[in-house]
């Protein structure tokens, strides 16, 4: 198969390239506009690979990804590029608007102008995949309810406003004009290549680094993780055997506090990489000024793709955490250069200090 894979310099899309490219039946095509969270490091693995290649072009450039669909004779779009961040879309929500929405938009008339120029067993297997969020959905009370994919849109940020709109406008573009689609929503990922701006290695890293670890409220509010290879094999599948036209939820059924995930990381850290003054990493946490719209509970039911493709995660919460924590403490590398150039805080509207997902 041949991958026209966006955003494939950012982390969920950078784990999908590698993961991809890893197999020599695959050819891979990384197209990313290289912003702040994109990252050609992440892909050091695969950068020299004869089946893998990179084109620096924006989404919003509709001529630009035709020529590409055509030049690199693609069968399959998994379209990850986007603006990701909640706190970021709070602050300033024209580039969620510009890339989430218009960007989707441009890919999806380049893809239809595409398909609807092959014939053959090509038409038969292209496809266009959307890979959204579980955040379109809204929120879910503390104790009960779980995101289907039947639940009805409810987002709450700028952000997931955006993925929202983008979502309607695949399925528009699959009932208007016949485009083979698949889509699919998943909950929050973490594992190696991580940003460091969200919650998981922004713990580790202010930690290691002796900094406060901000934690939104009281931290009860609760998200269902997900490790990142493990949604890249899901996307695989979708991608590759998802029925045109269905959607398909991926979480890692684990669901957890926000707070409870800083304090598991503070305990491993404990034993991984103690402090010099010999007291706990769980000194460091500090609860500050919630942000504004702040879901409360996410929760993914992916029972109809374990059913239908026959994925089913391969790490719990702990083992992926701890897998995690490994490859920060052993990949300063990677981080260290952002650190440098970016610093560790995360961003919001009330406060630098602020912290969430």
């Amino acid at each position: 198969m041949r991958f026209l894979i966006t955003g494939g310099a950012g982390f969920i899309g950078s784990a999908v390239c590698r993961r991809l490219a890893n197999d020599p039946e695959n050819y891979v095509l990384n197209v990313d506009k290289l912003t702040y969270a994109g990252n050609l490091a992440s892909l050091k693995a695969i950068d020299n690979l004869p089946n893998y290649a990179f084109s620096q072009t924006d989404i919003c450039d509709g001529p630009a990804i035709g020529a590409l669909l055509r030049e690199h004779d693609i069968d399959i779009i998994m379209h990850l590029a986007a603006e990701s961040h909640v706190d970021r879309s709070i602050d300033g929500p024209g580039a969620f608007i510009e890339t989430n929405i218009i960007g989707t938009f441009q890919m999806l008339n380049a893809a239809r102008g595409y398909y609807e120029s092959l014939s053959g067993e090509k038409r038969s297997r292209f496809r266009f995949h959307h890979i959204s969020t579980d955040e379109v959905f809204g929120d879910l009370p503390f104790d009960s309810g779980i995101f289907t994919e039947d639940t009805p849109y409810a987002p709450s940020s700028p952000y997931s406003a955006s993925k929202a709109s983008s979502d309607h406008l695949v399925r528009a573009w699959h009932e208007t004009y016949g485009l083979p689609v698949v889509l699919s929503n998943c909950s929050n990922n973490y594992g190696p290549f991580h940003f460091p701006e969200k919650l998981i290695p922004l713990v580790i890293l202010n930690a290691l680094d002796e900094r406060e670890l901000p934690v939104y409220g009281k931290g009860e509010n609760v998200r269902d993780w997900l490790y990142v290879d493990d949604h890249a094999a899901a996307l695989h599948l979708v991608a590759t055997q998802g029925v045109s036209g269905e959607n398909y939820n991926i979480g890692g059924n684990a669901e957890h506090t926000n707070i409870d995930v800083v304090r598991a990381i503070c305990a491993i850290l404990d034993t991984k990489r103690p402090r010099a003054n010999g007291g706990s990493h769980a000194d460091l946490i500090r609860m500050v000024t919630d942000r504004p719209g702040h879901d409360r509970r996410y929760a993914i039911d992916a029972s109809k793709i374990r059913r239908e493709l026959g994925w089913t995660p391969s790490k719990t919460f702990e083992s992926g955490l701890a897998a995690t924590i490994d490859w920060y403490l052993a990949n300063d590398w990677w981080w260290e250069p952002i650190r440098q150039a970016q610093g560790f805080e995360r961003l919001g509207t009330l406060s630098t200090k602020e912290a969430g997902e």
